[in-house]
């Protein structure tokens, strides 16, 4: 799980919790993804509340695994993250799913 990234900071470098739009997902198309395999899976995460319907703000490639069903599973760390953080290691010492895969995850607003 890359850390979140924001698709549009603002000049301070910071990155506040925005709306996607159209025009930015369409250069995060063209430009950030479209070096990523053709079948990299793309999962959509449910906002903290439970809402179910937020704009999305923030993005971050990760792994995802079927958990709960075929349809709803759980993002883990990719394995160049655990490979650089030590918390990341313990916090997944029990192992990711042999099932995991890559997966650009795009998270709610909030």
């Amino acid at each position: 799980m890359t850390d979140q990234q924001s698709p549009s900071p603002d000049p301070h470098g910071e990155a506040p919790d925005r709306p996607l739009t159209l025009a930015v997902l369409r250069r995060l198309v063209r430009a950030d993804w479209s070096r990523l395999p053709g079948d990299t899976l793309v999962v959509l995460s449910r906002d903290a509340e439970g809402n179910l319907f937020s704009p999305f703000s923030t993005y971050s490639l990760s792994r995802y695994a079927p958990i709960h069903s075929d349809l709803v599973g759980d993002v883990f760390p990719l394995a160049e993250e655990l490979e650089k953080d030590q918390e990341l290691r313990e916090l997944y010492g029990d192992g990711i799913p042999g099932a995991a895969v890559p997966a650009l995850v795009l998270y709610p607003l909030g």
